[in-house]
C-alpha cells in the first residue's frame, strides 16, 4: 500500500516579514443514512462497478466559539440512481447545508481497498483542482476549490463500513506566509464592521447566495461593504475600495484560518497574480454574522511557477487523520440497526447477489408481490413455504385442517416438539407463527378449513359448512396469483384444480410415491364459453393446452383413506424425497412467473433445441417433472389437457360456471357423476368387452401419488 500524503504543511524558514500561515485541517462525520444508502445504491445499482461516484458533502461556517464544523456526508449526499448528473442542484439554498462536489470509490473487497494507491488518487485530484483554477471553472463554481475524495469498503454481510476522506490542497512552495491575523472587529473601523457584518447576513440569507463558500468583499467609504461572486472580479479593482477574499471557515480557532483558504489562496494568486492577500475568515453565532469570531489576515503567496504547465501534477496534501495519525475509520452499524430491516437486508442479499453477474433480470420486486397460497402444510407445504422466502416471496397464505402430530417436526421443518403438545396446535397457525419467527418480515396468515372432495359423501347437515368452504377456498384463490397443490389425498386436490382452472390462474402440484416424486405446472383454463368473441389467442400460446394433475385419470378422484391400511393412508417416503420435490415446485414457479407468457408458455423438454430468442435466464421451462431417488433420475414430460378430465376439460368448467356450488355438491356426493359428465364411463364401457382391469393410480402409487 503506498503511503498517503500527510496533512501538515511543508515547513521552511519563515520569512522575515511574518510566520508560515498554518491551517486547521478539515474534518468529516458521516451520518449512518449515508451508509444505509450505500448499501443498498451498492446491492441494487453499483453491484461490482467499482467506477468513482459523484457525491456531495455539506459544511457550514463554524457557529460556535469553541467547536469546529465538519464536513457531513448524509443520505442524500449519494445520487438517487447511478446516472445522477449532478448532487448539488436539489440542496442549493439551504445555509446550513453549502455543499461541496466528491467522490467515492468503493470497493468490492477489503484487499482492494488496502491496495489502492493513496498517493496517486490524491495528486489526481489535487491536478483537478489545479485545472478548475487554470480554466476559470473556479470563478463559476467556486465550491470546486473544496473538491474532495472518499475511499471504502463496505462489509454488507456485518454492516461494516471501512472508509477514508481526504481533502486534497495544493502545496504552496514557497508555503504562503502570515503578514498578520486579527478578528475583524479588531481589522476594520467601526463603520467597516457594521457594514460587512449585515453584507454577510444579506448574503447569508439571500437563497441564491447563501451556500456559495467563497465570494469577494469590496469595502468603500461611499457604498460600504458589499459582497460579489469571484466571477465579478473586475467591478473590485476600482480606486479607493479594500478588497477582501472571502470563505465560509469551519474552524473555531483564533489564530488559525480553516483548511478551505490553503485551496483558495492558491486560486487567487495563480488566478490574478495578486501576492498579497487579505483574506475574510466568515464565522458566524447563532445564525448571524460575528465579527469577534471572523477573522481578517494578510498573506504573502507567490504560486509555483511549474503550476502555469498543463501537464504539471501538483504536491499535494489532505488525507484525513484518525487520532493523529494518518489511517482509516470503521463504522458499524450492525448494532444499530432495527432487527427486522437487518433480517429483510440480509435476506435480500443472496438474491440481490445473483443479480450482479448471474440473473441481471430477476425481478426481486415482482417476487416480493406475489401472492401465493400454499393448500396443505405438511412436508411438502413446509418445505415450499421455506424456499418461497429464500426466493423473496413475501406474501403466503395456508390452509390446512389438521393438527401438528408426534412423528411431524422431524419430517415437516416448520413444526417443533412444542407444537404437538396437548393434542397438537393446527399446522395452519403453527406454521405461520413459526414462520414469522424465521423470518418477521414475511405476510404470512394460516387457515384451519377443509377442502371438500369428491367421494367422500356428506350429511345433509354438514352442507351450509361445506358450502361455506367451497365460497372461502374460491375467494383465496381468486385473491392470489399462485396456488399450491400439497394436501395429503389425491381427492382434495379437485376442487382447487377446478376453481384455478375457472379462473386462469396458477396452480402447482406436487407429489411423492416412497422414491418417486412429481412436480406440475397446470396449465391454463379453457375459454370461456359465455364469450362467443373468444379465440385461442384469450388462452394464450397457440396449440392445445397444457394438462392438470388429473388429465391422464381414467376414474373420478375417490376416498383415497378409508378402507386402507395405516401404510397406505400416509405416504411411506424417503426423508430426502420432500426437499427435491418442494425445490423444483418452487423453481418451477419462479421461472413461470418471469417467463413473459406467464400461465399460457409452452412446456419444454430437457435437451430439446430451443432458439436463442427462447432461451430464458433461468433455464427451460418444463411442464412435468418425474424424478427418483432409486435410480437417480429425472425426467421432464409433457401432457396436454384431455377432453375427458375430471377437473379442467371444457365440459366441468362449464358445469361449473353454469350451475356453481350445486354442481360441487353432486360431484362430492356422487362418485360417477364426473364420469359420466366426462365420458369416462361410457370410454370404459366401449372398452369392457377387452375385459381390461383399469387400474386406480392411487392404488398403485406409481402416478398418483399421497402425500402426508
Amino acid at each position: 500500500m503506498a503511503n498517503p500524503s500527510s496533512s501538515p504543511s511543508p515547513s521552511p524558514s519563515p520569512s522575515s516579514h511574518g510566520r508560515i500561515l498554518q491551517f486547521a485541517p478539515f474534518q468529516s462525520i458521516v451520518d449512518d443514512g449515508f451508509w444505509r444508502r450505500l448499501s443498498a445504491l451498492k446491492l441494487d445499482t453499483l453491484r461490482i462497478d467499482q467506477s468513482p461516484i459523484p457525491i456531495s458533502g455539506f459544511y457550514a461556517p463554524c457557529s460556535h466559539s469553541s467547536v469546529s464544523n465538519y464536513m457531513t456526508l448524509l443520505s442524500e449526499s449519494l445520487p438517487s440512481d447511478s446516472n445522477a448528473q449532478s448532487l448539488l442542484e436539489p440542496v442549493r439554498g439551504n445555509r446550513n447545508k453549502c455543499p461541496i462536489p466528491g467522490t467515492l470509490l468503493n470497493t468490492n473487497t477489503m484487499e482492494s481497498f488496502w491496495a489502492l494507491d493513496k498517493e496517486s488518487l490524491l495528486k489526481a485530484e489535487a491536478k483537478r483542482i489545479l485545472e478548475d483554477i487554470c480554466s476559470g471553472r473556479a470563478e463559476e463554481e467556486p465550491s470546486v476549490l473544496l473538491r474532495f475524495l472518499v475511499i471504502s469498503f463496505a462489509d454488507l454481510k456485518k454492516w461494516g463500513f471501512y472508509y477514508w476522506c481526504a481533502f486534497p490542497a495544493l502545496v504552496l512552495d514557497p508555503p504562503a506566509t502570515l503578514l498578520n491575523l486579527k478578528p475583524a472587529s479588531e481589522a476594520l473601523n467601526s463603520d467597516e464592521v457594521v457594514s460587512l457584518s449585515a453584507a454577510c447576513n444579506e448574503w447569508r440569507n439571500s437563497s441564491v447566495t447563501t451556500d456559495v463558500p467563497f465570494f469577494l468583499v469590496s469595502i468603500s467609504s461611499n457604498s460600504g461593504a458589499i459582497l460579489r461572486p469571484l466571477k465579478d472580479w473586475e467591478f473590485c479593482k476600482g480606486e479607493g475600495q479594500k478588497v477582501l477574499f472571502g470563505f465560509y471557515d469551519p474552524c473555531h480557532l483564533p489564530k488559525n484560518p480553516g483548511w478551505p483558504l490553503r485551496n483558495f489562496l492558491a486560486f487567487i494568486s495563480l488566478r490574478w497574480n495578486i501576492e498579497k492577500i487579505t483574506f475574510f475568515c466568515y464565522r458566524e453565532k447563532q445564525g448571524s454574522a460575528d465579527m469577534t469570531l471572523s477573522l481578517v489576515g494578510e498573506a504573502l503567496v507567490s504560486p509555483p511557477s511549474a503550476w502555469r504547465d498543463q501537464q504539471c501534477i501538483p504536491k499535494a496534501v489532505g488525507w484525513e487523520p484518525k487520532g493523529g495519525k494518518l489511517m482509516p475509520r470503521f463504522v458499524s452499524l450492525a448494532e444499530s440497526m432495527d432487527p427486522q430491516r437487518l433480517a429483510v437486508s440480509a435476506a435480500e442479499l443472496n438474491l440481490k447477489l445473483m443479480r450482479w453477474r448471474t440473473l441481471p433480470s430477476l425481478d426481486l420486486d415482482m417476487l416480493s408481490g406475489v401472492r401465493c397460497l400454499i393448500l396443505g402444510v405438511g412436508t411438502l407445504g413446509c418445505e415450499v413455504a421455506r424456499i418461497l422466502m429464500a426466493w423473496g416471496i413475501r406474501k403466503m397464505t395456508l390452509i390446512d385442517s389438521g393438527r401438528v402430530a408426534m412423528s411431524n417436526p422431524v419430517r415437516q421443518s416448520l413444526y417443533t416438539f412444542q407444537d404437538c403438545l396437548n393434542g397438537g396446535e393446527f399446522k395452519a397457525n403453527a406454521a405461520a407463527r413459526n414462520l414469522k419467527q424465521i423470518f418477521p418480515a414475511v405476510e404470512v396468515e394460516g387457515i384451519v378449513m377443509p377442502i371438500p372432495m369428491p367421494g367422500h359423501p356428506i350429511a345433509a347437515k354438514e352442507t351450509d359448512t361445506v358450502l361455506e368452504s367451497c365460497i372461502c377456498l374460491e375467494d383465496l384463490i381468486d385473491s392470489h396469483d399462485i396456488t399450491f397443490l400439497l394436501t395429503d389425498t389425491r381427492e382434495s386436490r379437485w376442487l382447487p384444480t377446478l376453481i384455478c382452472s375457472n379462473k386462469n390462474k396458477i396452480a402447482i402440484t406436487a407429489a411423492l410415491g416412497f422414491d418417486s416424486y412429481l412436480v406440475m405446472r397446470h396449465g391454463a383454463g379453457p375459454m370461456p364459453t359465455t364469450s362467443p368473441c373468444a379465440t385461442a389467442a384469450d388462452v394464450g400460446s397457440t396449440g392445445p393446452r397444457l394438462g392438470c394433475y388429473f388429465c391422464n385419470d381414467v376414474v373420478a378422484p375417490i376416498d383415497s383413506v378409508s378402507n386402507r391400511t395405516l401404510d397406505q393412508q400416509c405416504t411411506v417416503t424417503r426423508p430426502g424425497l420432500a426437499p427435491i420435490a418442494s425445490a423444483l415446485a418452487v423453481e418451477l414457479l419462479v421461472g413461470l412467473i418471469h417467463h413473459p407468457d406467464k400461465i399460457n408458455a409452452k412446456g419444454e423438454i430437457a435437451g430439446s433445441i430451443v432458439s436463442s430468442s427462447d432461451e430464458q435466464p433461468l433455464g427451460i421451462l418444463p411442464h412435468q417433472i418425474r424424478g427418483s431417488l432409486s435410480q437417480s433420475s429425472q425426467l421432464t414430460l409433457l401432457g396436454h389437457s384431455s377432453h375427458s378430465c375430471t377437473a379442467c376439460s371444457e365440459s366441468v368448467v362449464a358445469e361449473y360456471r353454469q350451475r356453481g356450488l350445486e354442481f360441487v355438491l353432486q360431484a362430492i356426493n356422487q362418485p360417477t357423476y364426473l364420469e359420466d359428465l366426462t365420458g369416462l364411463t361410457e370410454l370404459k364401457n366401449s372398452v369392457g368387452s377387452c375385459q381390461l382391469d383399469w387400474v386406480d393410480d392411487d392404488a398403485t402409487n406409481e402416478e398418483g401419488f399421497l402425500i402426508f
